[in-house]
C-alpha cells in the first residue's frame, strides 16, 4: 500500500538561473505536426540554455527517437550535475526500413515502428536505449508514458496492472542501480494518476493539459493528493494544445490535440474579454495561473522555435494585477478552490 506521505516537497526540477519555473518540452524537436531542422532545434536548445533553462523533457515517442538525439547533442556542453533531463518508457522502437516517414502526428521520423511495452524487460531496454540515444549515463526522471484509457481503451485495466506490477517496480530497481533519480507517470489523464497512487508511490508526475486556465480537472482530487503525498508535478500543455496560445479567433483553434469544441471556444472568449479589460496577455495568464498551486513545481513549454521560447519567458514575467484573477473568479472562469498567483 502507498505511504501516507511519499516524500518531502523538495524540488525535483530546476528553475532557470533567473528563478523562472519553466523547462523545455521537446516534443516539437521530434517534428510534431511539422518538420524542424537540426539547425532550428540546436538554436532553440542554445537559447534556452542561455536563458538559464536547466530542465528538459523528451521521449522515444517524439519522432521515433529524433527528439532524444537532438536533445542529447544540444546538452553536451552542460554539466550533468546542473540539469534535469527526463524521458519516458512504454513504447519500444523497432528498426524497420519500410516504416512510414510520418507517424503518430510526427513528420519525417526516424526509421522505426513503435510497440507498446510496459513489461519489466521492456522498461529496462527503453531506459538503456534512451541513455544511448542521448549519450547520457543517468536520467534524472523517467515517466511511464501514455498508460491511460485515452490511449488503451478497453485494455486499460490490463495496462494499469502491468504498470503497477512490472513497469514501476523495474524503474525502482533502475533507481537503486543509479540509472534514474526519480520516477513517475507522463500522461494526459487524471484518473490513471489516481488509480496508480491508490496502489503505490510516485515521486513526480508529468501531467499535460489537465490543470490549466481552461481545464481544472486535476484540481479537486489529484493535486491535493500530490500535495499530501509529496508528489511534485511538472505541467505540460498549459496552452491546451494551442487554444490558450492563439486565442479563440484563429481559423481552427486546437484543444487537446484536436479542433476545439464550441464549449472551449466560448469559455476562451470569456477569458479573453477579461484579459482585454485588464490589459493582460492571454498567454501570460495561461502560463502563470497553474504555477500558483503548491503541488506544481514547473511548467514545461513545448516550444518549436526560438520566438515561442522568448515569448514564454516574457509572459512568465509579465505583471498581472490581482483584480484580473478576482474578475475571473467572479465570473466562474476559475474555481473558488484554485490558488491564484500573487501580484507584484
Amino acid at each position: 500500500m502507498p505511504s501516507p506521505v511519499n516524500a518531502s516537497a523538495e524540488p525535483r526540477f530546476l528553475p532557470t538561473s533567473k528563478g523562472l519555473p519553466i523547462g523545455l518540452g521537446c516534443a516539437p524537436l521530434g517534428n510534431l505536426f511539422h518538420a524542424v531542422s537540426d539547425a532550428q532545434a540546436h538554436a532553440l536548445i542554445e537559447l534556452a540554455l542561455a536563458d538559464g533553462c536547466r530542465t528538459f523533457d523528451t521521449a522515444p515517442h517524439y519522432g521515433n527517437g529524433r527528439s532524444e538525439h537532438r536533445l542529447g547533442r544540444g546538452l553536451e556542453p552542460l554539466n550533468p550535475d546542473h540539469r534535469v533531463v527526463s524521458s519516458k518508457v512504454g513504447r519500444l522502437l523497432e528498426p524497420d526500413s519500410r516504416a512510414l516517414k510520418d507517424q503518430n502526428a510526427y513528420v519525417n521520423v526516424l526509421p522505426f515502428r513503435q510497440r507498446w511495452d510496459y513489461s519489466a524487460a521492456g522498461v529496462r531496454r527503453s531506459v538503456e536505449d534512451s541513455l544511448q540515444r542521448m549519450g547520457l549515463a543517468r536520467l534524472n526522471v523517467v515517466y511511464v508514458h501514455d498508460c491511460a484509457a485515452d490511449c488503451h481503451g478497453q485494455r486499460y485495466p490490463q495496462v494499469l496492472e502491468q504498470v503497477v506490477s512490472q513497469a514501476l517496480p523495474e524503474l525502482r530497481r533502475l533507481q537503486a542501480e543509479g540509472l534514474i533519480d526519480h520516477i513517475g507517470l507522463g500522461v494526459n489523464d487524471v484518473q490513471v494518476c489516481l488509480d496508480v497512487l491508490a496502489r503505490t508511490d510516485l515521486d513526480v508526475l508529468m501531467l499535460a493539459g489537465r490543470y490549466s486556465l481552461l481545464d481544472h480537472s486535476a484540481l479537486d482530487a489529484l493535486l491535493p493528493l500530490c500535495t499530501q503525498r509529496g508528489v511534485r508535478v511538472a505541467l505540460g500543455g498549459v496552452f491546451n494544445s494551442g487554444l490558450l496560445a492563439t486565442g479563440a479567433g484563429t481559423a481552427t483553434p486546437l484543444f487537446n490535440y484536436a479542433p476545439a469544441s464550441a464549449h472551449w471556444i466560448e469559455r476562451t472568449q470569456l477569458i479573453e474579454a477579461v484579459c482585454e479589460a485588464h490589459g493582460v496577455a492571454l498567454r501570460a495568464a495561461a502560463l502563470q495561473f497553474p504555477l500558483a498551486h503548491p503541488a506544481v513545481e514547473i511548467v514545461m513549454l513545448g516550444a518549436s522555435d526560438t520566438a515561442h521560447w522568448s515569448d514564454a519567458i516574457h509572459n512568465l514575467q509579465a505583471p498581472i494585477p490581482a483584480a484580473f484573477w478576482r474578475a475571473l473568479r467572479a465570473q466562474g472562469l476559475i474555481p473558488d478552490a484554485a490558488p491564484t498567483p500573487r501580484s507584484a
